[in-house]
């Protein structure tokens, strides 16, 4: 039976048997959590920026939005230095099961907690939250519908009001056979964890793209065993889609964002000490072994930062003050 591209994905991602409620994200795609442990280390630094500004709370908290096996929220917690660590109450957020051996300091929640203060990083989450496609045909733009069986397609009915409005304003439509990923589910989802933030500051990392420069057909994959395959509904692989980041930027304001920052993962990270700076030849002959080491991390710096890699992705930064 056919139905939307959002029910098709709601249920083949997080339904009884759903691709994310019985597997980890780290076995099918790489994400910048388990490129190396200097994305973590970069989060480290912005905690302690947010918490310095917000005068070092009796409790700061880190909430990790979409934490999958709860990595980052552990590296975060196991390298905070002693008073911020006396201090820090840390939350990985998803609804898989909690994962054996996770450190107990990590607090294991379905959803983000309300009156959050501190930081909240949603590092590729926003693209795995279900959203219907919209294709434009000669009467109009109409919702796609799919058969969660096979991935096959065809045009449906035409799509509610706000989601023509959302249309009109993030994604318009062009010639006939133009398709659109329409992200109000996204917008609300992000909007719902700026709502849950009393102060800090609250990051959504992606792949994503800007108003005038949607791609034309859409963005929809399937990933499986760290391969690219097509994006069949059937519970069988991720199902993911781009993110119209700078709407989420609006809808976050809506909720009571009062600073937005949106830029690139390299430049975000490069402000936060990530370089990709190769150390000093030097090195390698006062101590080989500290070179090699130093190359390394170079290495694993400069894939974080690649703008054609991992760097290319959004960071939308949004904060209050309470």
């Amino acid at each position: 039976m056919e139905v939307t591209w959002r029910e098709a994905v709601e249920r083949a991602l997080y339904g009884a048997e759903g691709f994310y409620l019985r597997e980890r994200p780290d076995r099918h795609f790489r994400t910048s959590v388990h490129a190396s442990p200097v994305f973590a280390e970069a989060v480290l630094r912005l905690l302690e920026r947010v918490d310095a500004t917000l005068g070092r709370p009796g409790v700061v908290d880190f909430v990790d939005v979409g934490s999958g096996d709860g990595l980052l929220a552990a590296r975060v917690v196991a390298a905070a230095p002693p008073d911020l660590a006396a201090r820090l109450r840390a939350v990985a957020v998803d609804l898989s099961p909690r994962p054996r051996g996770l450190d107990p300091r990590v607090a294991w929640e379905p959803e983000v907690p309300y009156g959050v203060t501190g930081l909240v990083v949603a590092n590729e989450w926003l693209d795995n939250v279900p959203l219907d496609v919209a294709e434009a045909t000669p009467a109009g733009p109409r919702l796609v519908l799919v058969d969660p069986a096979t991935g096959a397609e065809r045009p449906g009915p035409v799509p509610d009001p706000e989601d023509l409005a959302w249309l009109d304003r993030w994604w318009p439509l062009g010639p006939v056979g133009d398709r659109a990923e329409i992200g109000r589910p996204r917008d609300e989802a992000w909007a719902g964890v700026i709502a849950r933030l009393t102060r800090g500051t609250a990051v959504a990392v992606d792949y994503a793209h800007l108003a005038g420069r949607r791609p034309a057909l859409g963005t929809l994959a399937g990933y499986r065993d760290g391969s690219p395959v097509p994006a069949v509904p059937d519970g069988s692989c991720d199902v993911t889609a781009h993110v119209a980041l700078d709407a989420c930027a609006a809808a976050g304001e809506r909720a009571g964002a009062e600073a937005t920052t949106l830029t690139t993962q390299r430049e975000a990270l490069r402000d936060l000490g990530v370089t990709g700076a190769r150390p000093p030849l030097a090195l390698a002959s006062a101590d080989p072994a500290g070179y090699v080491r130093a190359l390394g991390r170079a290495s694993q710096e400069a894939e974080l930062i690649d703008p054609a890699g991992l760097g290319g992705f959004g960071w939308l930064s949004q904060s209050r003050c309470g």
